[in-house]
């Protein structure tokens, strides 16, 4: 998969000397093992006046993280819409992929420990409300029909079973360590597996997403819903009976006792011993 880094570029609540907002870029690496630990993989930051926003300058900015990474990103990842753009504009200069997603676990929660702790404690801190990050919802998409699984059920396993996570035969998946959020190892973190004739091809398919979070749709047409990318989303089962929708609150009141974290695994059939696809997640509280 090779490194993946997260950005941010944005204004912080602070003020210069001549009372202009300024700004920061912050880089950090994707945590992809469930041993990682976000604080000890690399990062970077770099403040930046507000005369100077542009993808010139956080071009330049790239390159210094570059310079400073054991090595450097295969593809960068950020979230905020406003400065897609620039962003994009930026990477693309420096022949790097870059794509908006919602799996910015890592730099989502530096972000709010900076905001808690940092900002306030700098003596050009000014107290502003947080600028809200919207992500304009789209109806979700039914699921190619090759690519439709025949069977799913809900599961749940304790934290400490991941810690074995790098020793199961898994084809295509992505982790982040479990202690980075919080969790205890007798926390239960809960699952949606997905069986399908055509296993491989559907996670093969859902690696090239950037997959975000599995949730609850609660229309007139109840349906489990995989939310991915910047604002995409697709059906990945359809709730018609009272039983199913009972076992998706459930999973949702899971969710939210494990602080949200979840995950989702395609496999051929209930007896495999091997995951086609397996995806530890997160729903972030934007």
């Amino acid at each position: 998969m090779g490194t993946i880094w997260e950005l941010d570029f944005y204004s912080r609540p602070l003020r210069d000397e001549e009372g202009k907002k300024v700004w920061e870029v912050l880089i950090c690496q994707t945590p992809l093992e469930i041993s990682d630990r976000a604080d000890s993989l690399f990062r970077y930051t770099q403040f930046c006046p507000s005369t100077d926003v542009n993808s010139i300058w956080l071009q330049g900015a790239i390159q210094e993280a570059i310079k400073e990474a054991p090595e450097p990103p295969q593809r960068i990842r950020f979230f905020r819409r406003p400065m897609a753009n620039m962003i994009t504009k930026a990477c693309k200069d420096l022949a790097i992929p870059a794509a908006a997603s919602r799996r910015t676990y890592a730099l989502f929660q530096w972000l709010e420990e900076r905001e808690e702790k940092y900002y306030p404690s700098l003596p050009n801190y000014q107290e502003t409300s947080n600028p809200s990050v919207q992500f304009i919802e789209s109806p979700p998409q039914r699921l190619p029909d090759a690519l439709q699984g025949e069977k799913w059920a809900f599961v749940s396993l304790e934290a400490s079973a991941f810690n074995d996570m790098p020793e199961w035969d898994i084809g295509f998946g992505e982790a982040f360590g479990l202690p980075m959020v919080g969790l205890s190892e007798d926390t239960q973190i809960p699952g949606l597996i997905v069986f399908s004739s055509r296993a491989t091809p559907l996670a093969a398919w859902m690696s090239g997403l950037e997959l975000a979070f599995l949730r609850f749709n609660k229309s007139d047409r109840p349906s489990l819903v995989l939310e991915t990318g910047e604002n995409d989303s697709w059906v990945l089962a359809s709730l018609a009976d009272a039983s199913t929708q009972a076992e998706a609150e459930q999973f949702e009141q899971a969710k939210r006792q494990a602080k949200n974290v979840h995950f989702l695994a395609v496999q051929s059939d209930p007896n495999s011993e091997s995951f086609a696809g397996l995806w530890i997640l997160k729903e972030l509280d934007f």
